[in-house]
């Protein structure tokens, strides 16, 4: 009867030995803080007298107490809406300009494609403080050289950071920071298309434009709905653009996004309660959104695949 060598556990333990670092940054840097700010949410501080001896303020169990201020704070449910209102103009906008550039690139008849990617892609290596710091500065008329040529040209100069126009300018930096990503995701899809597709479709007498909107389109499906999701990740989730421009113009408050809203009051107002609450509604809200559309997009595909 053999007997098992002893090298032979190390050989079976070394998968485990690997995959423990990743393991262990999981744990520390995302399982744990997501179970203090779910701990953080069910608690607050209560307040005894003015509060100034000791063991005046106290941290005592809440419940669902903070949960339910922020279902009904109305600054919350507002910049939900302007966040909703934000999104319907990025994500569409986006994803059609980097569809449109992406079939663009994957034509027969484009010239210097490896800089046009190259160019198209540049703008999402920007931060996104800088790319919203940089137009910021653009958008506003005393700086800006788009006003001075307006100005001379003799046209009417919008102000782009007050108001309805404040969309606008918001969707443009995101526009113009996030194109370029998911157009080399989509890219990369169609170069990976089989060119016995493109030649057959050639001898049908198909013309490019049937190529691209019969063939190509849905056979880069998956990759569209890959970056739709992370599109409405994303736009759920703005906080750089509002933050950033905020000290240019009066219209955009300090709870413009719900994030901005869960930064106030965890730094400004001192309330980490109430902060983690509503980042755990935010976190909640963004994860239904998620497996919602995911699962709308597996059903769809998986009745094309019946028929």
């Amino acid at each position: 009867m053999s007997t098992p060598r002893s090298g032979s556990y190390g050989v079976k333990g070394a998968p485990y030995a690997f995959l423990l670092p990743a393991v262990t940054l999981f744990l520390l840097f995302f399982a744990l803080p997501i179970g203090y700010a779910l701990w953080l949410s069910l608690h607050k501080v209560h307040v005894s007298g003015l509060g100034l001896g000791a063991g005046a303020r106290k941290e005592v169990w809440a419940g669902l107490e903070n949960y339910t201020d922020a279902l009904t704070d109305s600054e919350l449910l507002r910049g939900a809406l302007r966040v909703l209102g934000y999104g319907c103009l990025v994500v569409p906008l986006m994803l059609g300009l980097a569809l449109l550039l992406a079939l663009m690139l994957d034509s027969e008849r484009v010239r210097l494609a490896p800089f046009t990617r190259l160019a198209i892609f540049l703008p999402y290596a920007v931060p996104g403080v800088v790319a919203a710091l940089l137009w910021g500065f653009l958008y506003l008329p005393d700086v800006s050289p788009f006003y001075y040529v307006l100005d001379r040209l003799g046209l009417p100069q919008p102000d782009l950071l007050d108001g309805g126009p404040l969309y606008l300018a918001f969707t443009n930096i995101a526009v113009w920071g996030g194109t370029g990503f998911n157009m080399i995701v989509i890219y990369t899809s169609l170069r990976a298309i089989p060119a016995e597709v493109h030649e057959a479709a050639k001898l049908d007498g198909a013309t490019p434009l049937q190529v691209a909107l019969r063939i190509k389109i849905p056979m880069v499906a998956p990759s569209l709905v890959l970056t739709l999701f992370f599109s409405i990740i994303a736009t759920l989730q703005v906080f750089n653009e509002p933050t950033t421009l905020k000290p240019l113009t009066n219209s955009v408050s300090t709870t413009w996004s719900p994030l901005m809203k869960v930064y106030q009051d965890a730094f400004a107002k001192g309330d980490v309660y109430a902060a983690a609450a509503e980042a755990t509604l935010i976190a909640l809200a963004t994860l239904l959104v998620s497996f919602a559309f995911l699962r709308t997009a597996n059903r769809r595909r998986q009745q094309e695949a019946a028929r």
